[in-house]
């Protein structure tokens, strides 16, 4: 794992799913080496589908912007040394599922 605590830049999720997000890239980062960005991502994703349910998205990376839409509670950008992790629940529609989405910019 790298080194130092990971700092929340921009969030909507309740503190416990924040907490999972936080505990789920510390265990990527011990397995694969911070280099290996998209398997970071990977392994993100997909533990988030099996802990919360399909649809999420998740970009890994030192250097990105972007501009999603995501549905309400299930955004967070952080930060762990120099690698940013962007973390969300992609919405296609408003009327998906009937939950509220948001647009960010992080």
């Amino acid at each position: 794992m790298l080194e130092g605590r990971a700092v929340i830049g921009e969030t909507d999720m309740l503190q416990t799913m924040q907490q999972d997000a936080l505990d789920v890239a510390s265990k990527a980062l011990d397995f694969f080496d911070v280099s290996e960005a998209t398997e970071i991502a990977r392994f993100i994703k997909k533990e988030f589908d099996k802990t919360y349910g399909g649809g999420w998205q998740c970009i890994v990376g030192k250097d990105f912007g972007s501009f999603v839409t995501h549905c309400y509670g299930s955004f967070i950008y952080f930060y762990i040394g120099s690698l940013a992790i962007l973390l969300f629940r992609g919405s296609a529609a408003p009327e998906a599922e009937g939950t509220a989405i948001q647009s960010v910019e992080a």
